[in-house]
């Protein structure tokens, strides 16, 4: 196949993550496919994931939300493996979420009326954001990186996000 990794040896090693999820994606059982990666350094993706909600979600916000909380416990796991071999995430590990609702549910330590039917497992997020382990901030649409392993995409937009995802042929 002939694709390779690039990770510049001199650059930071410094953790983050961006999420997504598509929406009901599965038609059979409304199941939302949640996908997450995560890179270290300079741009240098190590770890991601593709993978079926376990639950059926009421919106866009919800699936993306659940998509982000599983992206925070990875997040976690990276970060206290990282701290085994010696490497220090002094800040919060970024997580870029590309929906502005889905930040605002995860950031309101308050519940309001539009999360209470949500699993209280997935609102581990909010204690990861409170205890500094974690920040969510929003990105551009277009530069999600993770539609990847969400949705189907256009030859073009695949090869550009494979390309961001630093695998080269």
């Amino acid at each position: 196949m002939g694709c390779f990794i690039l990770h510049l040896k001199n650059s930071s090693l410094k953790l983050e993550g961006y999420c997504d999820s598509d929406s009901a994606g599965d038609t059979n059982d409304r199941k939302s496919t949640s996908g997450y990666v995560f890179f270290i350094g300079n741009n240098t993706a190590f770890t991601w994931s593709s993978k079926k909600q376990p639950v059926v979600t009421l919106s866009t916000c919800e699936a993306k939300y659940v998509a982000a909380a599983s992206c925070v416990c990875h997040a976690v796991w990276l970060r206290n493996l990282l701290k085994t071999v010696g490497i220090l995430q002094n800040d919060p590990t970024m997580i870029h979420v590309d929906n502005k609702s889905t930040i605002a549910l995860a950031k309101n330590l308050v519940f309001h009326d539009r999360g209470k039917h949500i699993d209280t497992r997935f609102h581990f997020i909010r204690d990861c954001i409170s205890r500094k382990e974690v920040q969510v901030e929003y990105v551009k649409t277009e530069d999600q990186i993770t539609d990847i392993f969400t949705k189907p995409l256009k030859v073009n937009v695949f090869n550009n996000l494979r390309t961001l995802l630093g695998v080269f042929f």
